[in-house]
């Protein structure tokens, strides 16, 4: 990374972008270059995993969007003119479907996720988070105003001590506990109700972050953390842009959660609001999971095939449609990724800084743009590229 010392002259453009080129360099030597690559191959790295992306039911919700008149752009922030009839139509069925009092959508889970910790929390507050949370919450912790520690992963005890712990050094403001329900680059689900247990032993707020649970797991395909929405002390992050098969997030939680953001959350106030044909869409995904349960039937079968299929090359069952298996080594990470590519199967390479140092993996990402077929294939082929 380059770093300019204080009181020292301005690079000039050209020595600049050398030093930068200098800087991307040694990324490709040490195997962590990343790349825009083509969308091709059978899909195992995508989000999509109940393949709502592609459904005509969707592309219908947008044509019959358009018949009625509803724009493709927004105009302006939803403070300005941009607050469209979709917007909060959008709003008010995502916190009828999910149980919360009140929901706000954002064009993206990153903005959300920043806001939120930027926000919300105030000086003289403590944020606990899990070690592994999403570069998104990390934004948001740069940004805070509170006090934020880390916690181990999944460690409900380990949640407990740091707030105690900052408790008995005299500290009286609110405790906010952030984590996600299934982790991307894990597959592992964290345990809910031990948290939920936490926040009511310290009068804490949940941050739940259920983008890659939303859809997949629960009721209806409500989440993890399904169960508990609609408490004052729960808010919780669904994108719509992984298995709803959309773009955008939607923010639940208590009403007073909704009027602040748009009050006092510089990521929601000062941005362009979302194309309010997305609100249509995302509509429709909402009221497909219930309608076609399914999707989600299919996906858990796979699952359970990619499991048994996969084991004997040391990928272990993660307990979600995301299937880590951990090579360790960077440049042999990418290698065994490209093996994969040219034989025709899209499996994406994982290093650090995304993942801890040493964990360098494939993610195996199971969809139901894979068939039990593809699945078998991926693993002959797989078995090669490790030999």
């Amino acid at each position: 990374m380059i770093v300019q010392e204080a009181g020292a002259e301005t690079l000039p453009a050209s020595a600049l972008w050398q030093a930068h080129e200098a800087d991307l360099a040694a990324l490709g030597e040490r195997s962590r270059l990343r790349a825009l690559a083509p969308r091709k191959g059978i899909d195992f790295a995508s989000n999509d995993y109940l393949a709502m992306s592609s459904s005509p039911r969707l592309a219908q919700a947008v044509r019959d969007a358009i018949a009625r008149g509803v724009p493709l752009g927004s105009g302006g922030s939803r403070l300005l003119r941009g607050n469209d009839p979709e917007h909060e139509a959008l709003e008010a069925e995502a916190a009828a479907f999910f149980g919360s009092e009140a929901a706000l959508f954002f064009s993206a889970g990153y903005a959300a996720n920043a806001a939120l910790l930027s926000t919300l929390p105030q000086r003289g507050d403590l944020i606990v988070h899990d070690e592994l949370v999403h570069a998104s919450m990390h934004e948001g912790l740069r940004l805070t105003r509170a006090t934020a520690v880390s916690a181990p992963h999944n460690d409900p005890q380990g949640f407990d001590e740091a707030a105690r712990e900052w408790r008995a050094a005299g500290h009286t403001g609110r405790i906010w506990l952030a984590f996600e329900t299934l982790y991307s680059m894990d597959g592992d689900i964290a345990p809910i109700d031990d948290f939920a247990a936490v926040a009511q032993r310290h009068d804490a707020i949940m941050f739940i972050d259920e983008a890659h649970a939303t859809g997949v797991f629960g009721r209806d395909g409500r989440g993890v953390a399904g169960h508990l929405e609609g408490r004052p002390d729960t808010i919780v992050l669904r994108t719509c842009g992984k298995a709803l098969g959309c773009e955008g997030a939607l923010v639940l939680g208590p009403r007073v959660v909704r009027d602040f953001l748009v009050n006092r959350g510089r990521a929601f106030i000062f941005s362009t609001a979302p194309s309010p044909l997305v609100c249509a869409a995302v509509r429709e995904a909402i009221r497909m999971l219930p309608g076609e349960p399914e999707r989600r039937a299919r996906l858990a079968a796979l699952v359970r095939h990619a499991e048994a299929r996969l084991a004997p090359l040391g990928v272990e069952a993660s307990g979600s449609q995301i299937l880590p298996l951990i090579l360790h080594d960077d440049a042999r990470t990418m290698a065994v990724a490209e093996r994969l590519r040219l034989a025709g199967f899209d499996v994406r390479g994982i290093r650090p800084p995304t993942v801890p140092q040493g964990t360098s993996r494939l993610r195996i990402s199971l969809t139901l743009n894979a068939t039990t077929d593809d699945v078998d294939a991926l693993a002959a082929t797989l078995e090669e590229a490790l030999t």
